[in-house]
């Protein structure tokens, strides 16, 4: 796991864990709750990577959710959609099989808020709790275990499950009930698509005008238009690079979660409907695993 910025850990007493799904984002997270000092169990749908972690970080790995499940107190799962996340909890081989009683399931997975409460209510009828518990940070954020951690569900399991969270985390946060952490990473994403179409455009303008954007990124990013994305994709959006994690099909898949959220709740949208047509744009432009930042090859 390579971190440029070395993890301080917070006191946190040792725990037995599973961690399902060892992704660009699980494989790190599940990374730093070993070097916490917890003991940890790993599933991933493609045995060698779970092979490749225990060979990196120490632990064990299992075969099944269910068995990785079994004896943890805490069971960490990062997967990528409603129907991944069903598959690795739910039926004879899913985690809420193998787990005992009193423990906890915490889901990093950006999902829908009905999928949590579906899983929490699931969980709770045989004795077992869940937290719907996404991300914001992206690859960088998991690598040095600076991860924003948006919570929903009972505030007592929350503070149980919070200590061995912090290993991957900068902020572990209760947001509200049941799908309230979903919620939240919705309001997340919206926030940064209307963000970076904001600064692509910025950016193609000051091209098409003949400004050194570079330096009016400097410049700029000392002043209002400041942003996180100003000041770690501008200078990238500038240089063509669209390496940096978090992928233009994973943003359609988020957009798409708000979407459906917003026929549901009567918000209206407008820029983010838009926005969520432009990533359609760099999908058939062959930018699939570009990034997020990729929006401005439409406007070159």
């Amino acid at each position: 796991m390579s971190s440029t910025h070395p993890k301080t850990y917070e006191a946190s007493s040792p725990r037995k864990v599973a961690f399902l799904g060892l992704g660009v984002m699980g494989y790190p997270m599940a990374g730093h709750l070993a070097l916490a000092g917890h003991q940890v169990t790993v599933y991933n749908r493609s045995p060698a990577k779970a092979q490749a972690w225990v060979a990196e970080f120490g632990g064990t790995s299992a075969a099944t959710p269910k068995d990785a499940s079994a004896g943890a107190d805490i069971v960490f799962s990062c997967v990528g959609n409603d129907d991944d996340l069903r598959s690795i909890t739910l039926g004879a081989d899913g985690a809420f099989a193998g787990m005992a009683a009193g423990a906890v399931l915490v889901d990093h997975t950006t999902a829908s808020a009905d999928v949590a409460r579906e899983l929490c209510a699931a969980a709770q009828h045989i004795g077992l709790q869940f937290i719907d518990a996404p991300v914001s940070g992206g690859q960088a954020g998991a690598q040095n275990g600076a991860l924003t951690v948006m919570c929903g569900g009972d505030a007592a399991t929350f503070e149980a499950v919070r200590p061995a969270g912090m290993a991957f985390a900068k902020a572990f946060t209760l947001m509200g009930e049941s799908g309230a952490g979903q919620l939240t990473k919705m309001v997340n994403q919206i926030c940064i698509a209307g963000l970076v179409q904001g600064l692509s455009e910025a950016i193609a303008f000051g091209q098409k005008a003949g400004l050194d954007v570079n330096q009016v990124l400097d410049v700029i990013g000392k002043g209002a238009a400041q942003s996180w994305q100003l000041d770690n994709r501008g200078k990238t959006m500038v240089a063509d690079q669209f390496e940096f994690g978090f992928a233009v099909d994973w943003m359609r898949k988020d957009l798409g979660l708000v979407m459906d959220e917003a026929r549901r709740n009567g918000a209206r949208l407008p820029v983010t409907a838009l926005v969520d047509q432009f990533y359609g744009d760099v999908q058939a432009m062959g930018g699939q695993r570009w990034d997020t930042s990729s929006l401005i090859k439409r406007l070159k």
